[in-house]
């Protein structure tokens, strides 16, 4: 096994090169069970409902030709993204103790949780009827290629929760452009800044990949103006910045990306994904729970179709259906937001490593510091790769 290469001051490039051990080419079968969309969809057709705005994000390219890495169809009329969670003893697909990659701040049942119904949850669509999956194929099709998760540490969970015979790595940038964050383990900054027309300072460490899956999000959500800087360094005592709202910030950063993977990626050979936002849970009183609670204690899933979280940021959506669906460039969007606002039992609370001692307050409220931002491993993220090889290999 090829050891990850070490992170620099600015960036984390994380790789591994692994032989599958039959429990992960069990897991790799099930991943995947879930393979349907429409055949020659390059921007996937997301007509999504997002904290009571209805977002329509279609940009649907006819072609004939069969795109990168598609080995299949599905049926007709199924939205892979709506659906019910049901529960299923198989589950979980892997022991948390069978993957060495999974890191202690989202190993949940080593530190302690005690409870293990959120790991048996399986995400259903509506209209779907769900073939089986060929994992040799799958294998076969990656065996050789590069596979990138772009982004923050959201995004690193997601590539934790894959395990391939394929050269799959992480890439810290949590703004995607370049910021004052970049630093792959020392980047807690609340005054956070980007520099202006900058992907290419990470992009350099993109190219040559033949998939990528990108998102970005948490990190711009500071509730206050977003610093731009417009040259010079980010360590200068004086600098020339401007401030701009969070949107029009945000917007930035998505015009850069689709330029980049316009000018980068080859859609007759590459695959280009965009995750879309994943909700936290610091309210109970959103899904009728007390005030003054978060996800801490929750081992129930929220049963209320309707819900949506109200913290997540409506104008985000907008800027990405603004943005996303003016452009040609082929993004197939991943919409895991509904499924995994839901899911307030999945976090990771209390139950991870902490990054800094406990203080005697927070030891006799638990609800001061639970994480309910990240997810268990196993987990809901398991569902996010299902579905984004749904769109891969089932396009």
């Amino acid at each position: 096994m090829k050891s990850p290469p070490s992170s620099s001051p600015s960036s984390s490039l994380l790789l591994r090169k692994t032989r599958l051990s039959p429990f992960l080419f069990t897991l790799l079968a099930v991943i995947v069970f879930i393979a349907v969309i429409l055949y020659s969809e390059v921007f996937s057709q997301c007509d999504t409902k997002l904290y009571g705005l209805r977002v329509s994000i279609s940009r649907i390219i006819k072609n004939k030709e069969k795109l990168p890495f598609a080995i299949g169809e599905r049926e007709e009329g199924c939205d892979v993204f709506k659906g019910r969670w049901v529960w299923e003893k198989s589950r979980p697909l892997y022991g948390e103790y069978e993957c060495p990659y999974i890191q202690p701040q989202l190993t949940c049942q080593e530190h302690g949780r005690p409870d293990k119904d959120y790991l048996h949850w399986r995400w259903q669509p509506h209209a779907c009827s769900l073939p089986s999956f060929n994992a040799t194929l799958v294998l076969e099709s990656l065996r050789g290629k590069r596979m990138l998760f772009v982004g923050d540490s959201l995004n690193r969970g997601q590539f934790v929760s894959m395990d391939y015979n394929a050269k799959i790595e992480y890439y810290w940038a949590p703004f995607l452009l370049e910021s004052n964050a970049d630093d792959a383990v020392i980047h807690r900054i609340t005054d956070r800044i980007v520099r202006k027309g900058s992907i290419n300072k990470h992009g350099k460490n993109w190219k040559g990949a033949d998939i990528i899956v990108f998102n970005t999000y948490l990190w711009w959500m500071t509730g206050m103006p977003f610093k731009i800087l417009q040259k010079g360094s980010f360590k200068d005592d004086v600098k020339d910045m401007i401030e701009v709202s969070t949107e029009d910030a945000y917007r930035m950063a998505m015009k850069s990306m689709l330029r980049w993977v316009k000018r980068n990626m080859d859609p007759k050979k590459n695959r280009v994904f965009f995750t879309s936002m994943s909700p936290s849970h610091y309210k109970s009183i959103d899904w009728g729970g007390e005030p003054d609670k978060n996800c801490y204690n929750e081992t129930t899933k929220i049963e209320d179709p309707s819900y949506w979280e109200s913290d997540s940021s409506k104008s985000i959506m907008q800027v990405i259906r603004e943005v996303f669906s003016k452009s040609e460039v082929p993004i197939t969007f991943l919409n895991i937001t509904q499924l995994s606002s839901y899911r307030k039992d999945a976090h990771t609370s209390i139950y991870k490593k902490q990054w800094n001692p406990l203080t005697p307050e927070q030891v006799a409220n638990p609800v001061s510091y639970a994480d309910c931002t990240h997810w268990c491993l196993p987990g809901l993220q398991d569902t996010w790769n299902e579905l984004l090889f749904t769109k891969l290999f089932y396009p």
